[in-house]
């Protein structure tokens, strides 16, 4: 074992680049290398544990080393343990959870599904799709994709041109034409008022506004996360989801719910949308879906949507799909992972405990200058943190503090994530009263410990 360290000790980040940092960033500071993980915790090569305040990347929901799951993989393996969904071959694990979906999305009237890999397929796949649903109805204009500022939609080409945070999209453009942004629901960080039913009317009206100003015959669909993730984790308010279901009505515009983080109930509703009383036209899904054990995405689309792909059209083919489509190692982890998300109700846990977690959260805001918010909705929670709280003046890209805070977690035994200013917390839906708690004691000597 010792043995084994030292070679991943001298190896690490040399030969891999990790994604969204500078490669430097990391041959200067390797990363931690965790070894193995255990409920809400990971370890590291040395035996050290972590309390996983981020679920690896918003996805480890039933938490980590799971024997249900791990079992689930297991017989599938024995049976077999791939093969395409192409030309006319299916397996038995991605029947039963596309059926097992439209079962869970049943009051949102959706129909069919897509398997793919993992949040940024999904997403490209549900852009792909809006765009030839209007070609099958007959009106090939509509082609543009509006999104919201702050919003963060993968990495794919679509769904990076749909990204509304220029810290996603700078290195890569240009990007793909026909994409916009309009104004996010921010209530900590917009120029107009700390109303929320007033912002959603604003925020609302700008998508109104820009759909008309480009012409609703060209609009295909309107892109966004329930509660933006990597934006910030910007909790809307209640109001704005319903507004913009009737704007999207209005113009015969198709509404998309970027649910690759929200579903399977992190955010204390098991969709994110439902959550608002909105039932979207498209969903992108992943992340929860199967808690990361094997990659899996998906896209599901309404009754009304698959309609169009039951006339005769000339463009009515599928050409689009992904080798690992419905892959059985994945869907069947998937299943085992649902089951567990009903039988433990994980996304009522993830409202209890969330709403424990903000509220101390806001004892911690008080104990700590550099602390300008705090908000959340379910287990998906933000510290936002900022150089003077009256101004509310961002940390600027380059400041140290960000990391220094984090290098301060990690020595208390917190995994946190630091993104543009904000200390992203979304554990694993299975997080406890008394994890919160050790999470915060953690955090105030973290914060205690990290001078502005």
């Amino acid at each position: 074992m010792n043995e084994n360290r030292n070679f991943l000790d001298a190896h690490n980040a040399r030969a891999v680049w990790h994604p969204m940092v500078d490669p430097k960033v990391m041959e200067a500071n390797p990363p931690i290398i965790v070894a193995r993980g255990e409920g809400v915790r990971v370890f590291d090569t040395t035996g050290k544990p972590y309390l996983d305040l981020v679920a690896a990347l918003w996805n480890v929901n039933v938490g980590h080393g799971r024997p249900e799951l791990k079992r689930a993989i297991v017989e599938q393996l024995d049976r077999i343990a791939y093969y395409s969904t192409f030309n006319g071959y299916s397996n038995p694990p991605s029947i039963e959870l596309s059926v097992l979906l439209t079962e869970m999305l049943a009051q949102e009237k959706m129909a069919k599904v897509l398997f793919s890999s993992g949040g940024s397929d999904a997403v490209e796949t549900a852009i792909k799709l809006a765009r030839q649903y209007w070609k099958l109805e007959g009106q090939p204009e509509r082609v543009k994709i509006i999104s919201l500022k702050y919003g963060y939609h993968g990495v794919h080409l679509g769904g990076a041109s749909a990204n509304g945070n220029p810290a996603f999209r700078r290195a890569y453009e240009p990007l793909a034409p026909g994409f916009l942004q309009v104004e996010s629901p921010f209530l900590y960080r917009n120029p107009w008022t700390q109303d929320p039913d007033e912002l959603a009317t604003i925020c609302a009206g700008d998508l109104d506004r820009e759909i008309q100003f480009q012409g609703a015959d060209t609009v295909a669909a309107f892109i966004a996360e329930p509660v933006q993730g990597a934006g910030g984790v910007i909790v809307p308010p209640a109001t704005y989801w319903p507004k913009v279901r009737e704007i999207c009505d209005r113009h015969g515009v198709l509404l998309i719910s970027d649910e690759v983080v929200t579903g399977f109930g992190r955010t204390g509703s098991l969709f994110g949308a439902r959550g608002w009383g909105v039932a979207p036209d498209i969903m992108a899904l992943a992340k929860g879906i199967n808690s990361g054990y094997i990659p899996l995405g998906a896209t599901i689309v309404n009754e009304r949507v698959a309609g169009a792909w039951r006339k005769d059209h000339p463009l009515a083919a599928i050409m689009h799909g992904y080798t690992y489509s419905g892959h059985p190692l994945a869907c069947a982890a998937a299943l085992a992972c649902q089951q567990i998300v009903r039988d433990e109700d994980l996304t009522g846990n993830a409202e209890r405990v969330g709403a424990y977690f903000l509220e101390r959260l806001h004892w911690l805001k008080d104990r700590h200058a550099a602390i300008g918010d705090v908000r959340g909705k379910g287990l998906m929670l933000t510290i936002e943190c900022v150089r003077d709280r009256k101004s509310k003046q961002p940390f600027a890209p380059a400041d140290s503090y960000g990391a220094r805070l984090c290098a301060n977690g990690l020595a208390r035994g917190l995994v946190v994530r630091w993104q543009n200013g904000k200390v992203i917390l979304s554990p694993p839906l299975v997080f406890s009263r008394e994890n919160v708690d050790e999470a915060i004691a953690g955090l105030d000597a973290a914060f205690a410990a990290t001078p502005l």
